[in-house]
């Protein structure tokens, strides 16, 4: 057997079962599902649900994300819904972004905002016809009185400067 046979061969059977790869030179147009893990390099134009992505670095998805595991190195147009998200230096990321835990490298750029969700990819649909994300429900507090309760923060800044007083 010639030595790149074996090669290819060992190459191949190293893969995980369940795992997928899209390669860059490969453009996708629709929705894309799977059991197991995803390698995206290439271009898909839909939404992409799987156990685990990995968005390479130049790779563009223009679509909403379902995934346990998320790891963004590429640009992402679209909400992520997922339990790990992970935005690593060179992404770019337009949308918002619901976890129950998320990592942003120095150097990602990210416009969205982001909610920390116990069941992050159990919220009702993941989105409306109009593009509106169904709101989780707040939990009851009973025993806490209102005038304790602190609101949700809004991932809004504000920041107020000092008139100037002239003399």
């Amino acid at each position: 057997m010639p030595d790149n046979f074996r090669h290819s061969v060992d190459t191949q059977a190293s893969r995980r079962i369940g795992d997928s790869t899209i390669g860059e030179d490969l453009r996708i147009t629709g929705n894309v599902s799977s059991k197991g893990e995803i390698h995206l390099d290439g271009e898909v134009h839909g939404d992409v649900s799987c156990v685990a992505l990995v968005l390479g670095e130049s790779a563009t998805l223009e679509g909403n994300v379902t995934a346990e595991d998320v790891v963004i190195r590429g640009r992402l147009i679209g909400s992520v819904r997922g339990l790990r998200v992970t935005l690593q230096a060179m992404s770019h990321v337009e949308g918002d972004i619901y976890h129950q835990s998320l990592a942003l490298e120095q150097g990602a750029f990210f416009e969205g905002r982001s909610r920390r969700c116990d069941d992050p990819m159990g919220l009702g649909s993941a989105a409306s016809a109009n593009g509106s994300v169904a709101k989780e429900p707040e939990p009851a507090e009973p025993d806490e009185p209102a005038s304790h309760r602190k609101d949700k923060p809004t991932h809004k800044f504000t920041r107020s400067l000092p008139e100037s007083r002239s003399a």
